[in-house]
């Protein structure tokens, strides 16, 4: 949010100073006094607006316009997804996946079968709406074999995550790209060498491990099934096409996006109303609005559940999720409280005029960004738009482009923690505490933001190496 006729007077080292006080002190509310992270999120961005100097008639504005931001995004996926993740939950259809994969893989490799599910599915969907279709086989395996939930919790959610930040069509590298000018078939390329690696070792293995040394149960968050649903399950195929339709239609929408952006498509086919129509049913909200009437269809009242008992269904998955969705927005109140105050552009004036390699530069600007203030799409934009000028002026092919598009994408993702909507979402969803969450999501999203970056770097000498 921009404050007309305000201008922040304070200099980077204070804002600095105010923003790592900020952090602390809601971490030792959190975890040393126990008070409730939505209070203690909507008490610390409070005292941080003023603290920063943001206007005292301004402050509930910018704290509401944080929350109401991120709710935007987030409350109706999160809502619609539990619906649906109860929907397959109680009606047997996420076992039925779940005994399939695990038949298909056999139990040791279940995690890594979640895991390539999730990269298939993270594609076109984004990481918050893939995660919540995916939670509910994600349970329902650790349920049936054991070990806890993060041993098949972080090799999905990781999945999910290495998609959205490394691969176009979504939302950061595509427009780093369009900031830095880069061949979007070649980000894509070096995206995919970057994203399998970085998720087989960062999220796969690394869950793997973490898994071992901290088995904790799996959040009964999206129900149990039925005992109907346990002796008369639907069928494989159509839990597959109920949990494929919301990825399809998402797809048809991220696919007619980049036709157009692209210049494919000639603008008077793009007004047609068809098309229109078509982008509009994958929008996500209403791909998942779609899929929870199908699936209420087939696996609900097709299976024998009318009227008020399916109300009664989709209204008990909503209750668990309320909390998931304040806190997510609390956080991206706290993000957006940074934001405004200049705490953000503060570090970029600071961080612009680097002497050190771009590459290595667009990293760091986008790592350090991200830490401050949350947002790992502001922190990305914000990295790809200093460099940018260098970027054009240098004599660089377009993999060196690519690979540099790469490195800012992965220091967007370094260092997830309390400012960042995305760490309250998995934090609720695994069922784990902020220190918890600290020590093995955060850490998990900072090797997979250095593994990314090491693996661009390497893109980009190679990429030398052949332009010389």
């Amino acid at each position: 949010m921009t404050i007309e006729g305000w201008t922040q007077t304070l200099g980077a080292g204070p804002l600095l100073l105010i923003a790592a006080a900020a952090i602390a002190v809601l971490l030792v509310l959190i975890i040393r006094f126990r008070m409730h992270a939505l209070i203690a999120l909507i008490v610390v961005s409070l005292l941080t607006a003023f603290a920063t100097g943001i206007p005292t008639d301004k402050v509930v504005s910018v704290l509401l316009s944080g929350f109401g931001t991120t709710l935007g995004t987030v409350a109706l996926l999160v809502g619609l997804g539990a619906m649906l993740g109860r929907i397959v939950e109680t009606s047997g259809g996420a076992k039925v996946l779940a005994d399939y994969l695990v038949n298909l893989f056999g139990e040791k490799r279940a995690p890594f079968a979640l895991g390539l599910a999730s990269l298939i599915f993270g594609f076109p969907i984004f990481f918050d709406a893939g995660l919540v279709v995916m939670l509910p086989v994600v349970f329902a395996v650790a349920h049936r074999l054991g070990g806890g939930m993060l041993r098949y919790g972080l090799p999905a959610a990781g999945a999910f995550s290495v998609m959205h930040i490394f691969l176009p069509p979504h939302p950061g590298p595509v427009s780093a790209s369009a900031l830095l000018d880069a061949n979007i078939g070649l980000v894509v390329i070096a995206g995919l060498v970057a994203a399998i690696p970085t998720w087989y070792l960062a999220a796969y293995l690394y869950g793997l491990w973490v898994g071992k040394r901290l088995v904790l149960p799996v959040p009964a968050i999206l129900g149990t099934a039925t005992a109907e649903a346990e002796t008369h399950p639907p069928r494989f195929r159509t839990v597959v096409g109920v949990l494929l339709l919301p990825l399809v239609l998402i797809f048809l929408n991220t696919g007619l996006n980049t036709l157009a952006t692209s210049g494919v498509l000639e603008e008077s086919v793009r007004q047609q109303f068809w098309f229109q129509i078509l982008r509009t049913l994958g929008e996500t909200p209403v791909a998942l609005l779609i899929s929870v009437l199908v699936a209420a269809l087939v696996l609900g009242m097709r299976r024998g559940l009318h009227g008020s008992a399916l109300e009664k269904l989709l209204e008990s998955s909503l209750g668990p999720v309320c909390s998931v969705i304040l806190i997510t927005g609390a956080g991206g109140m706290f993000g957006g409280v940074l934001r405004t105050s200049g705490i953000g552009d503060a570090l970029a004036d600071v961080l612009g005029d680097l002497g050190v390699p771009l590459i290595v530069a667009g990293f760091l600007i986008s790592a350090i960004l991200r830490v401050a203030q949350g947002s790992a799409t502001v922190a990305l934009t914000t990295a790809a738009g200093l460099i940018a000028p260098a970027v054009a002026a240098a004599d660089l092919n377009g993999m060196q482009i690519a690979a540099i598009v790469i490195a800012v994408a992965a220091g967007s993702v370094v260092a997830s923690h309390v400012n960042d909507s995305g760490f309250w979402l998995v934090s609720r969803f695994f069922g784990m505490d902020v220190k918890t969450t600290l020590s093995t999501w955060t850490v998990m999203q900072t090797i997979m933001g250095i593994m990314g970056f090491a693996i661009a770097a390497g893109v980009y000498g190679l990429a030398s190496l052949a332009g010389s």
